[in-house]
């Protein structure tokens, strides 16, 4: 018999209008790194709300659909190639998740932050970080599927545009099909110079 995963807690701070922060695209060669910020009901759960990264594509659309429509307040925001380029993939992770909590229509109380990297604005609550965040809180499991799914619906409309990367398929990965189409054809101009790779020697 097939053991049932628990459902994760919906925030960790159940009296505070607390919202849950993750990014999605550190690791790719091509496209802005999105960042997600997500207010649950204080009891909100749902059998597929975790990891994106343990959940089918259909699975996380599916659950996309439902966070976008149950959740108090959700954003999602991005750091551009450029800006990745000028300021590392770390500051513009979390330059796009300050962005992402300004942009929440409900001001949030406090946050937690998938990873344990994070640079408060003046304006920032209280927050703290949390190691494998989106395996333990919904609220961080919602934002890594929405900052997933996002991410992934602009890679298919990028794709469009520029063919040759098969981003369809590789979402913007240094697989080997890409690194293929980078050296065939040059980077595009949504390809992050600075990564190895993709413009890097």
């Amino acid at each position: 018999m097939k053991k049932e995963r628990p459902l994760l807690p919906a925030r960790l701070n159940i009296d505070s209008l607390e919202a849950g922060i993750d990014e999605a695209g550190r690791g790719c060669l091509a496209g802005p790194v999105f960042a997600a910020a997500v207010i649950l009901p204080a009891n909100y759960t749902h059998p597929l709300l975790q990891d994106s990264k343990k959940l089918s594509q259909r699975q996380r659309e599916e659950m996309r659909c439902l966070i976008e429509r149950d959740a108090l307040a959700w954003c999602v925001a991005t750091a551009s190639p450029t800006e990745i380029d000028n300021i590392n993939i770390l500051n513009a992770s979390i330059l796009a998740m300050n962005r992402a909590v300004e942009g929440l229509p409900l001001p949030p109380e406090s946050l937690v932050i998938d990873g344990n990297r994070f640079k408060p604005t003046p304006t920032t609550p209280p927050w703290q970080t949390v190691v494998k965040g989106d395996a333990k809180l919904a609220n961080i499991a919602a934002a890594s599927i929405l900052a997933k799914t996002h991410r992934d619906e602009y890679m298919r409309q990028a794709d469009a545009q520029y063919p040759a990367y098969n981003w369809a398929t590789n979402k913007g990965y240094p697989t080997a099909d890409h690194l293929a189409a980078i050296a065939a054809n040059g980077p595009s101009p949504e390809h992050r110079l600075s990564f190895r790779g993709a413009g890097r020697k």
